[in-house]
């Protein structure tokens, strides 16, 4: 049977007898390229307006808005009762924790109420729900391990002791008080895993910064421990490096709580009334021994402090009166110049701006890259007296921070919720009087408007974008491939 032609052939799916296409007959038109939606409003009824269709279509827009809109808020809601459920479920679950006899099931009960307190424990009745349970359920099976457990159930113990904290949020001294002698003493004793010391002195330090009312009393208290276990030697014994650096980022956290003069000032700017010095400028010393120290993480602890300490000493400016008018006063910085640290100071900008750009085979080259973008930020203040900037993304806007006392707390609530982080700042009223942040705005997600069409064609993998990036990624990779191999086609040709 001969072939039929492309004209005589019937289209798939259409009727057996129907006319075919190309000859004119057909229901089916053939659009052309030039095509557009406006080419069907233009083109179709004389007696139809055009300017109602359009209209319509926008009317058409703007439901479908309002409908993934309120299909939003519906999810919300959905969501916001089964993060609740769970954390009920959860928590139930560890009301049996001080009668359990194996620690490998303490200690995964530990990590499943460690989960649902940062990432299930969202809003007000998430707290509500936490605080009913602290006393009867949380503090009895955490400070239990604490006190018994094997050292992986003692540093899920703290975990969870550092998480609660921050949901049960300011206002909170009795919760202070009942976790400070425990976590206090698990700091001192020099015999349990440094990995523990670790997660028990940043635990009590959040506690200190978040549920103290008293803040100047509970900090200086916090700061004086955490200024004893930065020493390279602590009770008779050398201090762990990692327990060293989290000292540090401790201390530095409780300093965001004090003035500017009690981390920086000194006898010579009166600023003081007990005419010493701050304590960030009295372990100026120690912090610069850190900077030289083969730890990546405790050289960039101390970088933090030093930049912390810095940026407080160039607040504390002298407005020179001088000027009768007072357009002609001028605001200078506060400096280190003219002081006794002065010289240590320029020692330490000097080795801030080797770490910056420091290469070499000790290092892995991921490290290296992480040191050099950390101590760039670093350099950044400190010599170049700059204020830094970072931004947070969120579904609905952005954070931004642009002062080492707001990244220093950012940092540290960030190690601390891991997961939960944007769900708590979206929803914990703490978090956001903190960082001064709109939990409304950074929760009204645009992205959640959006048709699932709509995320498929913008932020999927199979978009444009990601398509694009892909070509620009294989285009590049071709040509240091080209790069490389070059020397073979020269030795080809010759």
């Amino acid at each position: 049977m001969p072939k039929k032609s492309r004209s005589q052939r019937r289209k798939k799916g259409a009727p057996i007898g129907a006319p075919d296409d190309a000859d004119g007959g057909g229901d089916l038109e053939c659009l052309s390229e030039s095509y557009t939606v406006a080419d069907s409003v233009i083109s179709g009824d004389p007696d139809h307006d055009d300017l109602d269709a359009f209209a319509e279509f926008d009317n058409d827009d703007d439901l479908a808005t309002a409908e993934a809109e309120e299909e939003h808020v519906t999810r919300a809601a959905l969501s916001s009762q089964s993060r609740q459920a769970k954390l009920l479920d959860v928590l139930s679950l560890a009301s049996t924790l001080t009668s359990e006899k194996r620690a490998s099931r303490r200690e995964q009960c530990l990590r499943a109420l460690f989960r649902a307190v940062t990432q299930h424990a969202t809003g007000e009745p998430g707290r509500e729900a936490v605080l009913s349970r602290v006393e009867g359920t949380i503090l009895p099976a955490c400070l239990q391990s604490l006190r018994a457990g094997t050292p992986a159930e003692q540093y899920a113990a703290c975990r969870v002791l550092e998480a609660t904290a921050v949901v049960l949020g300011g206002d909170m001294d009795d919760y202070c008080e009942a976790v400070t002698d425990p976590l206090t003493r698990a700091v001192r004793a020099t015999g349990r895993a440094s990995q523990v010391r670790v997660a028990a002195i940043r635990a009590l330090s959040m506690a200190l910064f978040v549920c103290g009312t008293d803040m100047v009393a509970t900090s200086e208290a916090g700061l004086d421990l955490c200024e004893a276990v930065c020493g390279p030697r602590y009770r008779g014994e050398d201090v762990d490096p990692h327990l060293r650096a989290a000292a540090l980022d401790c201390w530095a956290l409780l300093s965001t709580t004090l003035v500017d003069a009690s981390i920086a000032g000194d006898a010579l700017t009166d600023e003081l009334v007990d005419g010493g010095n701050g304590r960030g400028v009295a372990i100026l010393p120690l912090l610069q021994d850190c900077i030289d120290h083969s730890n990546v993480e405790l050289r960039s602890a101390a970088g933090e402090c030093v930049a912390l300490i810095h940026e407080a000493r160039l607040n504390m400016g002298i407005e020179d009166d001088e000027g009768d008018n007072i357009t002609e006063r001028r605001y200078s910085r506060g400096s280190w110049d003219g002081t006794e640290y002065e010289v240590l100071m320029d020692e330490v900008k000097q080795r801030i701006a080797e770490l910056s750009v420091e290469s070499g085979r000790r290092l892995s080259k991921k490290a290296k890259k992480e040191q050099r973008a950390t101590f760039r930020e670093f350099m950044a203040t400190i010599v170049d007296d700059e204020s830094p900037s970072v931004v947070v993304a969120f579904r609905g806007g952005t954070l931004s921070l642009s002062t080492w006392k707001e990244i220093v707390q950012l940092n540290f609530v960030r190690h601390c919720l891991q997961a939960g982080f944007q769900i708590q700042l979206m929803t914990n009223a703490t978090l956001q009087a903190i960082f001064g942040a709109d939990g409304s705005v950074l929760g009204n997600a645009a992205a959640a408007s959006m048709s699932k069409i709509e995320k498929r064609l913008m932020l999927s993998k199979t978009s444009e974008a990601a398509k694009s990036a892909d070509k620009h990624m294989t285009r590049e990779r071709r040509k240091r491939t080209n790069a490389k191999n070059h020397f073979l086609a020269v030795d080809e040709e010759g």
